[in-house]
């Protein structure tokens, strides 16, 4: 995982968090001030992905947004951020990992703004690669978030360490695709249109889109209008397979879109223009 960290002490500015794209539903995960430990640093505030889920694919790499906050113990502050260090991370399982630099998804680049001698709030992003960090399907569930706290010499040496947990859970998901076929195009006003498509997404262990089964909706939008209307809800077979026939009325657009679950993010087709004469 390629990880990294700035900061910025003398800067002070609002908090900007950016929503990943392709993210459906992800859980606010906030965690309360944890309690005083080895480094006596406190981490608060912990939210990840704007409190929604984080869709990944099979080759983009994500980076979640995440913001936190962080408070100093006696003899630590703000204008000396090489003397200590402070970022959560998320982790799989009931127990915290032993090497959370190795076993989590962990903070990529992030900034911390000061706002007083001992206190400042913070804002980055996790780096998911999904070839090198999710190596199993089963990394599609609930993650917990984890704390890294470290203490450094001046002579830039480890002073003290720990890993915490904290309160807060996000979900980790499987991004879909849909596609959509209507045909025959152009068709005649009260001829019988077939619509298919396929449903796939996100395989972790083969780094490829396999085929889903699971239900979509069959959607549709007449043309100068700007609603879709659903006509009917088709579950897809074993191969990920979507197929039904409809009346053709009007012209309009078709296109297929599947809600998701726990474990798969959801995904909407392009849409398909019918022609009807």
């Amino acid at each position: 995982m390629n990880a990294g960290r700035s900061r910025n002490p003398r800067s002070r500015r609002s908090g900007v968090v950016v929503a990943v794209a392709g993210a459906v539903a992800l859980t606010t995960v906030t965690a309360p001030p944890a309690q005083a430990a080895p480094t006596g640093i406190v981490v608060s505030n912990v939210v990840v992905n704007n409190g929604k889920p984080i869709v990944v694919g099979t080759k983009e790499a994500k980076e979640p947004p995440v913001t936190f906050q962080v408070s100093l113990p006696p003899g630590l502050s703000t204008s000396k951020p090489s003397a200590y260090d402070a970022k959560p991370f998320l982790y799989r399982g009931a127990k915290l990992p032993k090497n959370p630099d190795n076993d989590s998804l962990r903070m990529g680049i992030y900034t911390c703004y000061p706002v007083n001698d001992w206190q400042e709030r913070c804002e980055g992003t996790l780096f998911i690669d999904p070839p090198y960090d999710l190596a199993s399907n089963s990394y599609a569930t609930t993650w917990k978030v984890g704390l890294t706290l470290r203490l450094w010499k001046p002579d830039g040496r480890l002073k003290a360490e720990e890993f915490k947990k904290a309160s807060g859970s996000v979900q980790l998901k499987r991004w879909a695709k849909a596609t959509v076929n209507a045909s025959p195009e152009p068709v005649k006003k009260g001829k019988k249109l077939t619509v298919t498509g396929k449903l796939t997404r996100a395989d972790w262990t083969k780094h490829k889109y396999t085929a889903v089964a699971g239900s979509a909706r069959l959607q549709f939008r007449k043309k100068g209008s700007s609603a879709y209307t659903t006509v009917k809800t088709v579950k897809s077979n074993s191969a990920g397979a979507l197929k039904t026939t409809v009346t053709a009325s009007v012209d309009g657009y078709w296109r297929w879109t599947h809600n998701g679950s726990s474990i798969t993010g959801p995904a909407t087709s392009t849409a398909d223009f019918v022609d009807v004469r």
